[in-house]
């Protein structure tokens, strides 16, 4: 199923929630609603499912008009971030709640209810009660739970934040897993950059309620069209040098240092933000773009982190872990062609593309 949002708008008394949202969630796909706390994206999973009004927009599953449609008749699956099992039931029952209130016999409701724990793989677990499972296994129940209605459209609110980094990371393979055998619209939300990156066919990265940008999410990274999408994705996060465009270069504010860019769009005295990726400076001695002083190193495996002095300010890079130069050495380095972008100081819109 196709989820197409035109122009939601969600006010709570003075405050906008989401602010003029438009877009479409194709079907058969995962999405990732991405960014800060306070953004948005889960007021937003709430008008989807109905248990929030929407202050002004529509909402359309296919080519109907759900806006003012209540959860139950929605067709929507919800899994929350603490799950609601209820605790007196046994895993089983957990999972057939939602049939047995649709009044599903109850020979069917067992079956259906083994095949979506044979999908979550937890079908040696339904004789057991919450408490006597794991986060992970928990959190297997509730998706189940999820999807034996067979929804439409399948919502997942923060849903890994209560696990450890090692369940995390077999989860969020897990929720893709079965997100391709079932095929049913997913919609993710998450403040984890890695987590959206790593399932997701796409991201929405959103803001104080705008959406700031949608993409797959490598090319998210790759080609931000903003510095609030540059900032919010990478990590070491990207560094960023604030100056203007002076006889070709990027010069610092206060003329401390200067680097050769390639500056396309951007005009003589704009004032620029230079964003420079860990990954996308080089050693060059012969050819250098700038000239820096080696301030720290910082071994990483195969890696090196260095702390480079240019002027006034400070870049965090990547280097080759070969390199000779040690701190408090000067050194030329180059940029390369990806992970360099130039944003402009008031409105933060990308200039270079």
């Amino acid at each position: 199923m196709q989820i197409k949002l035109d122009g939601i708008v969600k006010k709570f008394d003075d405050v906008i929630a989401v602010n003029n949202f438009s877009m479409i969630f194709e079907e058969g796909t995962l999405t990732a609603l991405l960014g800060p706390s306070g953004c948005g994206k889960s007021t937003m999973l709430n008008m989807l499912s109905g248990i929030l009004p929407v202050t002004e927009g529509t909402i359309y599953f296919d080519d109907e008009d759900v806006t003012n449609l209540p959860p139950q008749k929605r067709g929507v699956g919800l899994v929350f971030q603490n799950y609601a099992l209820y605790p007196h039931m046994s895993v089983l029952d957990n999972i057939c709640f939602p049939l047995e209130i649709q009044k599903v016999p109850k020979n069917e409701r067992i079956e259906k209810a083994k095949e979506m724990a044979r999908l979550v793989k937890i079908e040696q677990y339904l004789d057991r009660k919450p408490k006597e499972l794991s986060g992970g296994q928990q959190q297997r129940v509730a998706i189940a739970r999820a999807l034996i209605k067979n929804p439409r459209l399948l919502l997942l609110d923060e849903p890994l934040s209560n696990l450890d980094a090692r369940l995390r990371l077999e989860m969020r393979e897990e929720i893709r897993r079965i997100q391709q055998e079932t095929k049913v619209t997913t919609i993710f939300v998450t403040h984890d950059q890695e987590e959206a990156m790593s399932i997701s066919d796409k991201i929405v990265l959103m803001r104080d309620g705008f959406l700031k940008q949608v993409d797959k999410p490598q090319r998210l990274y790759d080609e931000p069209n903003n510095l609030f999408v540059a900032n919010f994705l990478g990590n070491p996060p990207i560094n960023n040098l604030v100056g203007k465009i002076k006889d070709g270069r990027f010069v610092l504010s206060d003329d401390s240092a200067s680097i050769r860019v390639d500056i396309k769009q951007a005009k003589e005295g704009e004032k620029i933000v230079l964003g420079i990726r860990a990954e996308s400076v080089a050693l060059n001695d012969q050819d250098p773009d700038f000239t820096a002083v080696i301030k720290e190193r910082y071994t990483m495996g195969k890696e090196e982190l260095a702390i480079l002095k240019v002027g006034s300010g400070e870049l965090r890079v990547y280097l080759s872990s070969d390199f000779s130069h040690k701190a408090g050495d000067t050194a030329g380095f180059k940029l390369k062609s990806k992970g360099v972008f130039l944003f402009d100081q008031d409105t933060e819109d990308r200039v270079d593309e």
